[in-house]
């Protein structure tokens, strides 16, 4: 960012360079393979100049910093900005929810760049409340489409490459700013969305024949399990080579990854990253060696871990665990410094085997979904990967049944879980086992047949709340 701290941080265009050549590895080999201690120095340049920019256009940015005493010139390095407050996604709609009252306008208050220059708003469910708002530029919406190419392109795929998108369409982050990205690649982009159900997402495929299809993993083994009743073939028959999995954590579960694998006869990548700076997309490697994804937006965003509980930093190290908490470094319109999300994240930093650049990370599960048992912190995600070792004997559907909403939980811990075994003694005995060892509870398990718990077509609820 040229000028003064309230100019637009856009930086110059040589940070987005198209690759020129189909057979290269990367999109942007610049950046991508950039050394770590100048990527470091990038990151740290691009953050003063954020928080700079922040502070002078967001009055909300401005009264967080001047009641924890910082002012932008105290931001000299990593640790002078944790001294900076962390904001939730509670904070989020408290300070949307102020402004329209306050202004008449939910972005008044948070967003640095002026109405004429916002062209897109995005938003989350708001199935915890009201949705919160993500307000892109011109220029945020180019940075976006940088790190999907960069994503995709890793992936394999190239201009004249046909892409189905099942996802929702509709306000979702990685809606229309997936598609957006693909066509910045140059591949072409089927945006069928969810919103149809299956029979439309499947029509559009033999209408289209894509070669890619982008889903949850929930919708994607739903449609293994629905095509042939739908089509009359296999899923296998589709036709697609490339599935990538988005918008729940599945898509880092071996299991979950053979057996989509298997059903459609593709390669299976895990990848993150909608309408906003942070991206990441794993290897192309087998679906039993997954190894997290590869942050690919390093220059754009600055990754932190730190304790869910006591919100201290943890060190970035090899398999260090923590709750994400993300800053843009370039972005216009509403940047996002030091938000806690809620996802829990596990990082590693040596090298990986695939040769791939870039530190790598998965997401494990929700701070909000986390289930205290007898002082046992316990996540959905764990659980389904726990039940997933015992498939076929299990259909991996299963639903956590609460008398009251978590996080504390009166023991037993209940579960409801579909078998396709008659006698399930020895399975019980096994899986409890397993329990006990690996997530430190025993719980009490009721036994359902085969489609007795309803299928998402898109993200599974594995918890239910029975009042007794």
């Amino acid at each position: 960012m040229a000028g003064s701290p309230s100019s637009s941080p856009m930086p110059s265009r040589d940070f987005f360079l198209k690759s020129a050549n189909p057979v290269a590895e990367l999109w942007n080999e610049r950046i991508e393979r950039m050394p770590g201690e100048e990527m470091r120095r990038l990151q740290l340049e691009r953050l003063k100049r954020q928080v700079a920019y922040n502070y002078a256009r967001s009055p909300y940015y401005r009264e967080k910093m001047d009641a924890a005493g910082i002012a932008p010139a105290d931001i000299r390095s990593f640790e002078d900005f944790t001294r900076v407050p962390l904001m939730t996604k509670d904070e989020h709609r408290a300070v949307q929810e102020r402004s329209l009252a306050e202004h008449g306008t939910p972005f008044a208050l948070l967003a640095c760049a002026p109405p004429e220059k916002i062209v897109r708003v995005s938003a989350t469910s708001g199935t915890t409340g009201i949705p919160t708002l993500y307000t892109v530029t011109a220029h945020d919406v180019g940075v976006v489409n940088e790190m999907h190419a960069r994503k995709y392109w890793r992936a394999g795929i190239r201009p004249g490459h046909v892409m189905i998108q099942a996802v929702s369409l509709s306000m979702f982050t990685g809606g229309l700013p997936l598609s957006d990205g693909i066509q910045h690649l140059g591949a072409c982009v089927v945006p069928v969305g969810i919103e149809g159900g299956t029979r439309r997402v499947l029509e559009f495929t033999g209408l289209t024949r894509p070669q890619a299809l982008i889903a949850t993993p929930s919708f994607g083994q739903y449609l293994i399990d629905e095509c042939e009743k739908h089509t009359g073939k296999p899923a296998r028959e589709l036709g697609f080579r490339r599935f990538f999995c988005v918008g729940e954590p599945g898509g880092g579960n071996p299991a979950v990854r053979r057996k989509l694998a298997d059903g459609f006869g593709a390669k299976v990548f895990d990848h993150t990253g909608g309408g906003h700076a942070f991206h990441g997309i794993s290897c192309d490697e087998p679906p039993e060696e997954y190894k997290g994804m590869h942050f690919v937006s390093e220059d754009h965003c600055v990754l932190e871990l730190v304790d869910p509980r006591t919100r201290k930093p943890i060190e970035l190290s090899e398999g260090a665990v923590g709750e994400m908490v993300f800053t843009f470094i370039d972005w216009e319109g509403g940047p996002f410094m030091r938000y806690a999300l809620g996802d829990l994240l596990q990082v590693w930093t040596k090298p990986c085997p695939c040769g791939m650049p870039g530190m790598r990370f998965k997401i494990v599960g929700r701070t909000d979904d986390m289930l205290i048992v007898k002082g046992v912190n316990i996540y959905p995600e764990a659980i389904r990967k726990l039940l997933l070792e015992f498939a076929p004997q299990v259909t991996g559907q299963f639903r956590i049944r609460l008398s009251k909403p978590g996080p504390a939980v009166e023991p037993p811990l209940r579960l409801r879980i579909e078998t396709t075994e008659k006698n399930t003694g020895d399975l019980e005995k096994q899986i409890l086992a397993r329990f006990r060892s690996e997530l430190r509870v025993a719980p009490a398990i009721e036994w359902l047949a085969p489609e007795t718990l309803p299928r998402e077509a898109h993200k599974t609820k594995y918890i239910e709340i029975q009042e007794d």
